[in-house]
């Protein structure tokens, strides 16, 4: 278990963004603001800080700066926006920002990043699968790629379609577990349909975000699968993907 630092001006992410992160099994300081993110570093000694640029006081990049000169960024720095330029991206890496995800942001990719920085931070290596992430492009721009296997050689994965948009449900048991099997399918159709999106889904089905995850927790929708494979370029003999994932590339969740 971890301490994590969430900070954003909206209520509404910090209270989703806590909600997960507890499932998770860790533990979540929230601070709406860069006064309440500076008492909150001195008081909990985050393991890692979620910061939001744009807030109201004091940007998230100044914040940033302030922290890595008073030699404060002990602790891996993951930025979060919906309105962040390339540049103000790249600027935050260099400041020493670990990470970018761009809102809205995938439970996939939140969850990725969140594991990554703990290990880094550790010094444990994470897991294979975040370990060694298949290559994406940077918010929108290529990725480039090293290897003995020409760009123009790319390995196909097949597409998920997702879920069938007629199913049949066994209507022989009791009401609620009918409904339930009901849901279930109806959620998995739509994230698979909107990749893994829960802004998107909320939307859609006409839910509060923080309600949409509880519900499909509680059904036992496997989130995992809502985004679905697309196709990737390999470089290597052995099929490994070698790509620049140092920031996110823009997800399409929360």
């Amino acid at each position: 278990m971890a301490n994590i630092l969430v900070v954003d001006d909206e209520l509404g992410i910090r209270d989703l963004l806590s909600e997960i992160l507890n499932d998770e099994g860790h533990a979540v300081e929230l601070a709406e603001n860069a006064a309440q993110a500076r008492e909150a570093r001195q008081r909990e000694r985050p393991d890692l800080v979620l910061l939001d640029i744009w807030m109201p006081d004091t940007d998230g990049v100044t914040l940033l700066k302030e922290w890595s000169a008073a030699g404060l960024l002990t602790m891996p720095v993951i930025m979060m926006s919906g309105h962040a330029t390339i540049e103000t991206a790249v600027a935050a890496t260099k400041i020493g920002a670990q990470a970018f995800l761009e809102k809205p942001i995938t439970l996939q990719k939140l969850l990725k990043a969140v594991e990554q920085g703990l290990a880094r931070n550790s010094g444990t290596p994470a897991s294979p699968a975040s370990a060694a992430p298949a290559p994406r492009s940077v918010m929108g721009a290529p990725v480039s790629f090293t290897g003995a296997v020409p760009a123009e050689s790319p390995v196909l994965v097949p597409v998920d379609p997702g879920p069938p948009a007629k199913q049949h449900f066994q209507l022989d048991k009791p009401l609620r577990e009918a409904r339930d099997d009901f849901e279930k399918a109806y959620f998995e159709y739509h994230l698979a349909h909107e990749n893994g999106s829960m802004t998107r889904v909320a939307e859609k089905t006409g839910l509060e975000r923080t309600h949409l995850y509880r519900k499909l927790k509680q059904l036992g929708v496997d989130l995992g699968r809502g985004k679905r494979s697309a196709p990737v370029a390999a470089s290597g003999e052995d099929g490994r993907d070698e790509g620049l994932d140092s920031l996110q590339g823009p997800p399409s969740g929360f």
